[in-house]
């Protein structure tokens, strides 16, 4: 008779463990990736006193993104930190922009200055949007372009990006754009002075409508003297107040395009519905950092803060646009951008060619 051996079932075999995702790394090394290359853009500014910090963070940026050996840093753990000091460091600096600013000042220029800097903005902001959207420009591209040549620079750029939800890497594209042709400005502008016909007032006050950034005007304007750069920075400013309203008629563009978008998910499960997925966060009509900046005008105005204080607003606002500047200018991606580099290129030249016609124009009928 044969015998039959009961069969065992084999043990279960443990399941492989599955690794622990890496943890993400966290805003510190970002941070401290910053704040070496605004140590590095002083020390720039410094030795060549006509570029301005500003401009030299953002070159610096760029330049970080792509050498080897930091770019595997500046791409990697140190991004998250970049992209904070790009978004929040932008906002605490544009908050304590508004402290440059007082009511006193902007009237002091005369209704016929308001008028003319309020006509050239208009016609830079809409003249350069509507052309980058003929061109096929990618994105928010057109709008931050825009914006920066109209406004201020790439502290306008970093504004209204937070209100439209653009991508890092249009924020960046526009940045670079802007900060080279505001920096060529500070060789060329001079250089027209008098082949212009224009005396010290006049010349400051055409680079302070014309010249994005606050640190490329003066860079520029001091060239003609004291009472050029006085003019520049007043005609400046006042195209600084513009942000506000400017940010806040995006919000309303933004909200309401959300809101005729949502009808056409109406469809969606209600199980996504209530756990959110369907719904958009809907961004306010005034973002907290603008009403911010407004009650630093309203604080500059009242004059009560000290002119110790005032200075000691303004390095520590320099310093936290120069470190939102590098974390912008280390998002650039020289093979994407020279890809439409002709485009953004021609948008950049048509767009200072309207700034620099309309402001000239301008300064000639108000004086």
């Amino acid at each position: 008779m044969a015998i039959v051996t009961p069969r065992t079932s084999a043990s279960p075999q443990p399941a492989p463990a599955t690794p622990a995702p890496a943890p993400r790394p966290g805003p510190l090394p970002g941070l401290a990736t910053a704040a070496a290359g605004v140590a590095v853009a002083w020390v720039v500014h410094l030795l060549v006193p006509a570029v301005p910090m500003l401009t030299a963070a953002v070159v610096l940026g760029i330049a970080a993104a792509h050498v080897p050996g930091v770019r595997a840093r500046v791409r990697g753990s140190a991004r998250p930190g970049l992209t904070l000091a790009g978004k929040r460091l932008m906002r605490i600096g544009v908050v304590l922009l508004g402290l440059k600013l007082g009511l006193d000042d902007v009237l002091g220029l005369g209704w016929a200055t308001v008028a003319m800097v309020v006509a050239v903005v208009a016609a830079t902001f809409a003249g350069t949007l509507w052309l980058g959207r003929r061109l096929g420009l990618r994105g928010d591209q057109p709008l931050l372009i825009a914006t920066g040549y109209s406004i201020c620079g790439a502290s306008a750029i970093g504004a209204v990006s937070e209100v439209s939800g653009s991508d890092e890497e249009d924020v960046a594209t526009s940045v670079a754009l802007v900060t080279l042709c505001g920096t060529l400005a500070i060789a060329v502008l001079p250089l027209l002075h008098h082949p212009l016909g224009l005396d010290d007032a006049q010349f400051g006050r055409w680079v302070g409508a014309g010249v994005h950034d606050v640190g490329q005007v003066v860079a520029t304007a001091q060239t003609a003297g004291p009472a050029a750069l006085t003019d520049a920075v007043l005609v400046k400013l006042m195209r600084v107040a513009l942000l506000a309203p400017l940010v806040a008629a995006v919000a309303v563009s933004v909200r309401r395009r959300r809101q005729q978008t949502t009808p056409a998910k109406a469809s969606v499960k209600a199980s996504e519905k209530t756990s959110g997925k369907a719904s958009e966060k809907r961004p306010p009509l005034i973002p907290l950092f603008v009403l911010g900046f407004l009650a630093m005008v309203g604080v500059r105005t009242t004059g009560w803060v000290p002119a110790a204080g005032l200075d000691l607003a303004a390095h520590a606002q320099e310093l936290l646009l120069a470190a939102a500047l590098f974390g912008l200018g280390s998002a650039v991606h020289l093979p994407s951008l020279v890809r439409t580099g002709g485009r953004v290129a021609a948008l950049g030249l048509c767009s200072w060619v309207v700034i620099a016609g309309a402001s000239y124009g301008g300064v000639l009928l108000t004086t």
